[in-house]
């Protein structure tokens, strides 16, 4: 006899559900306590089951409540339910998953994957079979049923079904889908394809066996009169993209004639999902000679893309022109995540290349749901990138016809059409741009702040090529301009003015140097008058502006506009307030930039830090020790804390030595140096090594503990960790000196590994490009090693001597490179035979010096000359004929050999 529920029970969780529908707190409470209680009856999940699938006189959104209550039920603690309610909701499911009501079909599908991604699939065999033989009724609402919960299935659990596991179930399920996709309804073709996309991205055996099937299948669907049906068939062609070209290239002629008109749907969601297709087009290495013919179509059908759609306008309140009193609503504030301290090193005057930024930096953040305008722009960037100059014939004509049109929506869009080529067709614009500059500037100063805001971005993306022109081109009149839509009564055009500011100062750095006052008051200005959200990115503004200006910003007139404000801030703030965290890390470039002009504010700031670290520290530990009891502290506070004191202590130096004297803060280093989290680590590397700069007297008596930790933490695994670590053990030898003897086997081997990873460059000619700082940093260290121990770290030469080399050819000359160049050189001296067969990675390294201090130039030369004289000169004939022809002239002219 099937299980039957009380009648009195069964009232109770009806007005339970009733109540859970009321907007009312008080009540949503009572509900929450009143479900707390029922589930210590295991059979309450049967009633809830029980509403949903048998109690057909009850509306629908109630019924659908109920299992959406039992999935949260399922999804908490289904382990602990007892065999017989559990097989009485499997059954349940299963016998009415063709209910007449649409919503209750999806409710019931979601029930079904919830159950199965439990670990449910193997010990439910009935489960897969029973859905696929449902999908042969006759009756409508079964076949949908089934398929929308096998639907469901595949995509929670694609990589199980495609296993052993289960015995390949996937061999009997992608054929039986194919069948479907003729099938007479609309809404079961879309299930169909939907089901087989879930396996392409994997490469599923049973999908790649009937590849060419499913590909026939697709073109058959491609002109469906449904909408769903034709997103489907576009999804699936941009995956086979990424994983199976070779079976579209006979075809590519036509799905780009496809892909064409489907990025002009009707439907966004279609377009949407054709757009993509450009995308992940543009990746591929055959997208040039495949798509180059297409261009005069595409390059319109995107451009027309990028205008705001009317629901865009609403959404974005583009008729709002004045709203900076309004204050921010929470969610519109996205949390910002902190990027950790990481060590680098200069290279050859590198320019950060503006790649990643590109869209993401994009205007409409409000939207920030992915859409049709976002992704043609997107693609347009990409397409830029790898056709370069050959896209401007099809759209230099478009854009003058769109950037002075006289509607807004149009001409806001050919200024996001501009910003989006900016960095792949930068050299086929430069002729235009002495004239273009200039009509953007005006746009700044346009009545629709949509157009105001897209055109700071626009901006942004040509700022290299404004600063390359003489100041009072274009940079003043930019710089005046941007500084006046900072001030915007308008949100959002603080917020891109702000950010293509921070943009304008990475690129320009000391050109600012003689704006700085009228800067500065523009940015204090905007502090008194920005809301939540914009005073976090007014934040990454002055760091930035600190950063690019350095030590210029060290006047008695700036530090007096500018502190006050940020001190006020600071004082504001609460120890858990998360808008520390932008605040600290401006502070931190504030504070390296002022160096001693930051003396008067250092000692409440470094305080709050240490206590910071102390706070978090001892959370985690009680977490650590009760997880029932506390929650797990929030670690980026700590990790910003401990980032602001290596920027006091890099800023102030040897002043610093008080405070740190004054504080427990070697005894807290030591406990975050051995946290588990990656991040927490490298910044206290980091630390370590600026206090091991500022103040040793403070480190020296810990090194015999920290040394230990160090070692261990020289793992590539863990690249910036790693990293820091090197850097720190570096900064401590050069303190040390000879005193780091009992200390080099403990890291000496792990720093021969590192250095020799397959990612440095195996040979000379080569190795034209640049190389990541992250195997320069394991040589520095290496070479510094060498230098306070040369008799410990000579003999293993001939193991890291040509990694060492190679990498340190590209940085710059610095404190650094010389002191490891020191080293190598005295270690040369113990063991010239390990240099011997790698000599002219040697030579090469010696030569990427400009001008390296006299007595380091007497050091190479003795070591040339002596190799020269050793091998005689019919021998150094040979070898040099070896050398590259700049080698041979730099080592002629500046050693003589």
């Amino acid at each position: 006899m099937d299980w039957q529920p009380d009648e009195q029970g069964l009232q109770q969780v009806l007005q339970l559900l009733k109540d859970s529908q009321s907007p009312n707190t008080a009540t949503q409470r009572i509900v929450q306590d009143k479900l707390k209680q029922l589930n210590q009856f295991p059979d309450f999940n049967n009633y809830l089951i029980f509403v949903l699938t048998r109690l057909k006189s009850e509306d629908e959104p109630t019924r659908s409540l109920s299992g959406l209550i039992l999935k949260n039920n399922v999804k908490a603690h289904y382990q602990s339910f007892p065999p017989p309610v559990a097989d009485f909701i499997k059954q349940e499911c299963l016998n009415n998953i063709g209910d007449a009501s649409s919503l209750i079909r999806a409710t019931i599908g979601i029930l079904i994957t919830t159950i199965a991604s439990k670990g449910e699939l193997q010990m439910w065999p009935e489960l897969l079979p029973q859905l696929c033989n449902l999908l042969n009724s006759e009756d409508y609402n079964t076949c949908e049923g089934a398929f929308g919960a096998l639907q469901k299935i595949c995509e929670d659990s694609s990589e199980l079904l495609d296993s052993d596991a289960l015995n390949r179930p996937l061999n009997i399920m992608i054929p039986k889908f194919l069948q479907f996709f003729k099938h007479c309804s609309p809404k079961i073709r879309s299930h169909a394809i939907a089901c087989v996309n879930q396996f392409i991205m994997d490469r599923a055996q049973a999908l790649m066996d009937n590849i060419d099937t499913f590909i026939e299948h697709l073109f058959a669907l491609a002109v469906d009169d449904d909408p769903e049906v034709r997103k489907n068939v576009c999804r699936a062609l941009v995956m086979l993209l990424e994983v199976r070209i070779d079976r579209l290239i006979p075809h590519m002629h036509s799905i780009i004639q496809y892909m064409l008109q489907r990025t002009q749907d009707h439907d966004e969601n279609v377009a949407l999902e054709a757009c993509e297709f450009w995308l992940t087009l543009a990746e591929q290495p055959i997208c040039k000679e495949v798509l180059a013919s297409h261009l005069v179509q595409l390059i319109p059908i995107l451009v027309n893309g990028m205008k705001y759609s009317e629901i865009d306008i609403i959404l974005l309140k583009g008729d709002v022109e004045e709203d900076e009193a309004v204050p921010d609503s929470e969610q519109d504030i996205k949390p910002r995540f902190h990027k950790s301290r990481t060590v680098t090193l200069p290279h050859e005057a590198e320019r950060p290349d503006g790649s990643e930024d590109a869209e993401d930096d994009d205007d409409d953040d409000a939207l920030s749901d992915w859409n049709l305008r976002k992704c043609s722009a997107a693609a347009l960037d990409v397409l830029a990138n790898v056709f370069r100059e050959e896209l401007l014939p099809h759209l230099l004509p478009l854009l003058k016809g769109l950037l002075f049109h006289p509607e807004w929506v149009v001409k806001e869009s050919g200024i996001l059409v501009l910003g989006a080529i900016a960095e792949g067709c930068m050299q086929g614009m430069v002729p235009y741009l002495p004239e273009l500059i200039p009509h953007l500037i005006q746009c700044l100063s346009d009545k629709k702040a949509l157009v105001r805001s897209i055109a700071c971005w626009t901006l942004s993306r040509y700022a290299h090529w404004v600063v390359s022109q003489p100041p009072d081109m274009h940079l003043k009149p930019l710089m005046t301009e941007l500084l006046k839509r900072i001030l915007d009564g308008n949100k959002r055009v603080q917020e891109a003015a702000c950010s293509a500011f921070a943009t304008l100062e990475e690129e320009a750095c000391t050109e600012l140097v003689p704006y700085l006052s009228y800067i500065l008051d523009t940015l204090v200005f905007a502090f008194g008058k920005y809301q939540h959200k914009n005073l976090l990115i007014l934040y990454d503004a002055i760091g930035t502006l600190a950063d690019s200006v350095g030590h210029h910003l060290n006047q008695p007139e700036y530090i007096q506009k500018l502190m006050p404000p940020l001190i006020q801030k600071w004082n504001e703030l609460k120890d858990e307030d998360k808008d520390l965290f932008p605040l600290l890390e401006c502070l931190s470039s504030v504070a390296t930039a002022l160096q001693s002009g930051f003396l008067p504010y250092c000692e409440p700031v470094y305080q709050r830090c240490v206590t910071l670290v102390q706070k978090t520290l001892a959370q985690a530990m009680m977490y650590n020790q009760h997880p029932e009891q506390y929650e797990a502290p929030d670690k980026d506070f700590m990790i910003v804390a401990l980032d602001l004191l290596s920027g006091l202590a890099e800023g102030l130096g040897g002043h610093v030595e008080q405070l740190v004297a004054r504080s427990n803060v070697m005894t807290l280093l030591f406990q975050c140096m051995q946290d588990s989290m990656p991040e927490v680590r490298q910044s206290s590397f980091a630390l370590l090594g600026d206090l091991t700069k500022a103040c040793f007297i403070h480190v020296k008596p810990c090194i015999a503990e920290f040394m230990p930790i160090l070692g261990t933490n020289l793992n590539p695994e863990f690249i910036s960790v790693c990293n820091n670590a090197t850097w720190a053990i570096g900064e401590i030898c050069m303190q040390m000196g000879a005193e780091m003897q009992p200390y080099v086997q403990m890291v000496l081997n792990n720093l021969v590994e590192i250095i020799n990873r397959p990612n440095t460059p195996k040979t000379l000619l080569e190795n034209t490009g640049r190389l990541t700082s992250s195997s320069a940093i394991p040589a520095i260290t290496i070479g510094r090693l060498g230098y306070v121990c040369p008799q410990e770290v000579a003999p293993m030469l001939q193991q890291f001597i040509r990694p060492w080399c190679t990498s340190l050819r590209n940085i710059r000359d610095n404190e650094e490179k010389d002191s490891a160049f020191r080293g190598i050189c005295m270690m040369i001296g113990v063991n010239p035979g390990g240099v011997v067969q790698d000599f002219i990675f040697f030579c090469d390294a010696v030569a990427s010096w400009v001008s390296p201090k006299d007595d380091l130039r007497d050091m190479f030369y003795k070591i040339l000359h002596g190799f020269k004289d050793q091998v005689g000169e019919e021998n150094w004939q040979q070898f040099s004929e070896q050398f590259p022809p700049l080698l041979k002239e730099r080592l002629a002219a500046f050693y003589g050999v």
